[in-house]
């Protein structure tokens, strides 16, 4: 039988529960998702590439549905990754009106590069609209509590960086 992989790529500096709500809510439509950590994204990152992978895999490993996710790092064209992977879908999450103007240009070169691979858009959660990972770190490097916005791992990891001891 053959599989419907996707992928969902992304920096994940780090990770942060929009970002899950999007993989999770992929599940159904999907045999497999692989959470692909990009290497090279032109942004300066907080956590290192493997800090990023370690940081998404553990969290993935303390859910039911582990065996349907597979996180590993990727560098290069998105589409040729997702071809190479064998997917049939890339998955990408939209907050904004400013988010789709962007993921359609994307969405419209990675069918370029490879037609068969069909883009997927899951709108973000409406609690979760304003969530990225540059907001989060700002806040968290002033000594903000955002714990409820990540998972406890990732909120663990983010005091560390920042020397901070938040409860």
């Amino acid at each position: 039988m053959v599989q419907r992989i996707g992928i969902y790529a992304g920096t994940f500096d780090p990770i942060h529960n929009g970002h899950i709500s999007i993989i999770t809510r992929s599940l159904p439509l999907l045999d497999k998702l692989i959470v692909g950590v990009a290497n090279d994204s032109g942004k300066k990152t907080l956590f290192s590439l493997e800090e990023r992978v370690q940081l998404t895999h553990d969290f993935f490993q303390t859910m039911p549905y582990k065996e349907q996710i597979l996180v590993e790092p990727f560098d290069g064209l998105l589409a040729e990754y997702a071809q190479k992977r064998g997917a049939i879908a890339i998955v990408r999450g939209l907050r904004a009106i400013s988010d789709f103007d962007y993921e359609f240009q994307m969405a419209l070169m990675n069918r370029k590069l490879s037609p068969s691979i069909q883009t997927i858009f899951l709108m973000a959660d409406f609690s979760l609209m304003y969530v990225s990972s540059t907001n989060l770190k700002t806040v968290a490097s002033l000594g903000g509590d955002i714990s409820d916005l990540t998972p406890p791992n990732v909120w663990q990891a983010l005091c560390k960086k920042y020397q901070k001891t938040h409860e």
